[in-house]
């Protein structure tokens, strides 16, 4: 009798199942997809990936011709991917691969035994095989029982572990807040003595790992793990850097609980969570102190943004990730500034300068209060609700996020009798401003206004 929880699954694999045991070669689902459903949290996205004793020029024989797509860059590394009925799968030849010490590629070997392959995946958790199509379970390390104690254990020891591919250590720290796992002490004490091991790994791969981390629903015990360990170091050390020290003097928020409280207040959105994690990476630099031991980082936004580019670039995020980012810690204390009297001019710059991040911006400013004063998380959260009821207001009104000049560059041309060039930049740069401060004005004011400008400006020129 098939699990209920597993019917689905087994029927999506059936047709790739018959085609391997028809070419005499075992075929066995592995590792995430395994483990997940025997949790009974599988997604509609999740991934297939194989392990087979077929090697990759077998596999490629079996597929080519049965799958509406064949790809094989990963073949020198034992995968074939293919596409099928519009789901992806990857069928891997069993194997066992370790780095070199001094290089960034694995070098791989195959295998014919499932176990053996299963003994080089990173934790017990994903050393999960379903022999098909006898729905065998193969666990050779106790993962269920792991999964079951909460406890997160490598097959074998964690320094072969991780030296076979550091990039563990980091995705040890997903696992652990992803599927609420300890670690063991001697993965702890393996990560804290090889850590500088990540030194070989590629920062896309880092990067890659740490989105994954902070999307999952809770990540906080895996950024704590990160910065106990000091594998944060190697890659992130503006994060540890937070945890400025305290004395009975000078008594002030601990920035580093605090970052990590607010990236899980956040929904699970990677563009923000990454802004939440990076928002206050400028107070280290910035941290002042005045009369009577008050603690101030003026400016900290500022740097903090222009600190954020630099880190975000030496992980090779995309352009448009880190421009995204930046712009959020640029932009986080700027509601600060509002209190009621905030003019309708003062909502409108505000719009304009968040743009398309308003709504994360929003929440980030939102999610920033992690007071336990609750009169002054009460007070903030109002003047927050007054804030977005504000730009309602006038969105309705004036069509906010569409905020331009009454007349574009051609109509300020016709009305000047100038040509292109500079001066009409300074002209629609006039008119915005007016836009902001004012609201629309219409086409014949605004000419009106322009007009006024342009013989100010000539008389002054």
């Amino acid at each position: 009798m098939i699990p209920d929880r597993l019917r689905s699954l087994v029927d999506e694999v059936g047709d790739v199942a018959a085609r391997f045991e028809q070419a005499g070669f075992r075929l066995y689902l592995v590792g995430g997809v395994v483990r997940d459903a025997v949790l009974g949290r599988l997604s509609p996205e999740h991934d297939l990936d194989f392990t087979t004793n077929a090697r990759p020029d077998d596999v490629e024989r079996i597929v080519r011709g049965w799958a509406d797509a064949v790809w094989t860059q990963g073949k020198k590394f034992g995968t074939v991917g293919l596409l099928k009925g519009g789901r992806r799968m990857e069928i891997t030849t069993h194997r066992a691969e370790a780095y070199l010490p001094d290089s960034r590629k694995p070098v791989v070997m195959f295998s014919d035994a499932v176990e053996a392959d299963l003994s080089r995946r990173d934790f017990t958790v994903n050393a999960l095989a379903l022999s098909l199509p006898d729905l065998i379970l193969i666990d050779p390390f106790n993962g269920i029982d792991d999964l079951a104690a909460h406890r997160l254990r490598t097959p074998l020891s964690p320094e072969e572990s991780f030296t076979d591919d550091p990039l563990r250590m980091l995705r040890a720290a997903r696992f652990i807040a992803g599927y609420r796992l300890v670690p063991d002490e001697n993965v702890v004490d393996a990560v804290t003595r090889l850590r500088s091991r990540l030194d070989i790994v590629s920062e896309e791969r880092i990067r890659d790992e740490l989105d994954k981390l902070l999307v999952v629903e809770r990540p906080g015990e895996g950024l704590w793990f990160l910065v106990r360990t000091g594998l944060a170091e190697e890659f992130l050390p503006e994060l540890p850097a937070l945890a400025l020290e305290q004395d009975p003097i000078h008594r002030h928020k601990d920035v580093l609980a605090h970052t990590i409280a607010v990236v899980e207040k956040c929904r699970p959105d990677r563009i923000l969570r990454l802004a939440a994690l990076l928002h206050d990476i400028g107070k280290p630099k910035t941290r002042s102190y005045g009369p009577g031991g008050t603690v101030s980082f003026h400016h900290h936004e500022v740097v903090g943004a222009r600190m954020a580019r630099d880190r975000m670039r030496a992980l090779r995020y995309p352009s448009e990730d880190i421009e995204q980012v930046s712009r959020l810690v640029e932009l986080h204390l700027r509601f600060h500034t509002y209190r009621m009297g905030w003019t309708n001019s003062a909502v409108r710059r505000y719009v304009r300068d968040a743009g398309p991040l308003l709504e994360q911006l929003n929440e980030l400013t939102r999610n920033d209060c992690t007071t336990r004063n609750p009169v002054k998380a009460k007070a903030l959260a109002r003047r927050i609700d007054e804030l977005e009821r504000r730009i309602d207001e006038l969105e309705r009104q004036e069509e906010l996020a569409a905020i331009r000049p009454d007349l574009d560059g051609n109509e300020v041309m016709a009305r000047l009798g100038i040509a292109p060039g500079p001066l009409v930049g300074e002209a629609l740069d006039f008119l915005l401003e007016l836009r902001l401060e004012e609201g629309p004005l219409g086409k014949e004011e605004a000419s009106r206004r322009l007009a006024a400008w342009w013989a100010e400006r000539s008389q002054s020129s």
